[in-house]
């Protein structure tokens, strides 16, 4: 299901369907943005390697002191490989996104 969610939102950035890709996002983000345009504005500059992804791949998913953290690569439309964090959490409607971290290459490739 995780893993899922973050498929559904990688696919709505890629389709531009800003709507979508909030509904995958926590309350807690949410609650920081007040609206999907501040929230994909946010995406658009901050993590330009999710709002135009062209490929991702499921690493490791981990329990750090009680977070669960998706492990995920990402392939930019330049061919540029990335690895991110995300951080999810179990609200009433299901798995939402919390944060996302961009890690050093050298990290994420251990």
């Amino acid at each position: 299901a995780i893993e899922s969610v973050i498929a559904d939102q990688l696919a709505d950035f890629v389709a531009r369907d800003v709507a979508g890709a909030w509904d995958h996002a926590s309350d807690s983000i949410q609650a920081v943005f007040g609206t999907p345009s501040s929230f994909a504005a946010m995406v658009e500059t901050g993590y330009p390697m999710v709002w135009d992804n062209r490929d991702a791949r499921f690493l490791d998913l981990r329990d750090e002191d009680g977070r669960l953290r998706q492990r995920v690569g990402i392939t930019d439309p330049a061919g540029a490989a990335w690895v991110l964090d995300y951080e999810m959490v179990k609200q009433e409607e299901g798995w939402k996104i919390n944060g996302v971290w961009v890690l050093p290459a050298m990290e994420g490739m251990a």
